[in-house]
């Protein structure tokens, strides 16, 4: 019977049904036994029996076929209604069929107008059927059963347009409770999928900030030390311990960057300007280049470091495939807003806003995701200027100033 009542009412109210219908099923124990036992036998008590028998079985067929094709909800309504006014016509106790069955009307009609239409005609078959066993109008037909009945009508209606109120609730409150699953369960998928991307646009910036970077100087180195083997033995030499260090520096960062998903943002210890000291002191040896360097050792955490190494690296990677400079700039601030990068040099320059390639894009994405920014300023002929610039906390007494 629950079925019928719909799949949006809830636990409360199926429950309440079932008990209902329990109660139904008494009474039509109870009134059967009183037509079969008690009543005199006579065509109306077998017209009686016949009534509540046709009840009975369809109810029955209804409870246990839900959505039998036959006996179908408001076919049930109708021969309920049909009962009711025949059971008043043939014996005057109706009543307690009639308000047991009042919620039935509303279990199955379905929609509040259709329910009201089927209790309205029961009420009007009561009515004609009571009117015609009393052989016309009186007063007892209209203090007794004319006024009881309205009455007890009345409270139906109340009563099954509540009900009908509180299961619109409760289905528009299941929706809405499925729709936020679905909603939270798209959102999480989203947010899963943002960020695989934007881890894998981290790893893809590291890669090519550092191993990418990296290879390029071994292609460049080994195809110099290539070249001078014969003329410049010393210096092919030299060319060759560079790649080698070069080749363990990037293993150093593979195995960093295998590493990182479980150690997000880590970098060693020790100083920013020693680290980047290392950097240009590399970069001057490989390329040859004059590399002049004014470097503060600001106190700042693991991320802001990672962050100016690499833009430091990408900046350099970019004079020695592009710039064909004499001379490179590199100054590390300390300022009252934060901590600020800039790296010059001194040759071809280009025009920025035909810039192609990954190398600006990434340092910017990475200094955004601190709070910072980088201007680039260059135009053909007159150099390039990379400025990074990272908002910190004040500085700390003691803090040092220029590095070695």
């Amino acid at each position: 019977m629950t079925a019928l009542a719909g799949p949006t009412a809830d636990a409360f109210w199926a429950t309440s049904l079932r008990r209902w219908n329990m109660v139904c099923w008494v009474l039509f124990a109870v009134m059967a036994v009183g037509l079969a036992a008690i009543d005199r036998p006579g065509g109306s008590k077998y017209a009686a029996l016949a009534l509540l028998g046709s009840v009975v079985l369809c109810y029955a067929i209804l409870d246990r076929f839900p959505h039998n094709g036959v006996v179908r909800p408001h076919v049930y309504l109708s021969v309920l209604a049909v009962a009711v006014g025949g059971l008043a016509y043939l014996r005057g106790n109706y009543a307690a069929l009639f308000m047991v069955t009042l919620p039935h009307y509303w279990m199955f009609g379905r929609t509040p107008r259709a329910s009201m239409a089927f209790l309205g005609l029961a009420t009007a078959g009561t009515l004609a059927g009571t009117l015609l066993r009393q052989d016309g109008w009186s007063v007892e037909f209209f203090t007794e059963t004319l006024v009881s009945t309205l009455i007890v009508v009345a409270v139906g209606v109340l009563i099954g347009l509540w009900a009908h109120s509180v299961v619109a609730q409760s289905t528009e409150r299941a929706r809405l409770i499925v729709e936020l699953e679905r909603t939270q369960a798209q959102l999480s998928e989203a947010h899963q999928r943002q960020g695989a991307a934007d881890e894998r646009e981290r790893m893809a910036r590291d890669i090519h900030d550092t191993l990418a970077q990296g290879f390029a100087s071994i292609i460049v180195l080994a195809e110099a030390a290539r070249a001078g083997l014969d003329t410049e033995p010393t210096r092919s030499a030299q060319q060759l311990r560079s790649i080698e260090s070069t080749a363990r520096e990037n293993l150093a960062e593979a195995r960093e960057l295998v590493g990182s998903a479980d150690r997000p943002g880590r970098s060693a210890a020790g100083s920013l300007a020693r680290t980047l000291r290392r950097t240009l002191d590399r970069f001057a040896e490989d390329t040859g280049l004059t590399v002049e360097a004014e470097l503060a050792d600001p106190v700042c955490d693991q991320q802001t470091r990672i962050a100016l190494l690499r833009c430091t690296q990408e900046s350099l990677a970019n004079v020695r495939k592009h710039a064909h400079a004499s001379t490179v700039g590199v100054v590390l601030a300390r300022q009252a807003y934060g901590v600020e990068l800039e790296i010059t040099d001194d040759r071809t320059g280009f025009v920025v806003e035909e810039s192609v390639g990954f190398g600006l894009d990434g340092m910017r994405k990475r200094l955004a995701e601190l709070g910072g920014r980088l201007t680039v300023t260059s135009s053909v002929g007159d150099g390039t200027r990379v400025l990074a610039l990272l908002p910190m906390a004040a500085p700390a007494d003691g803090e040092s100033g220029v590095g070695a």
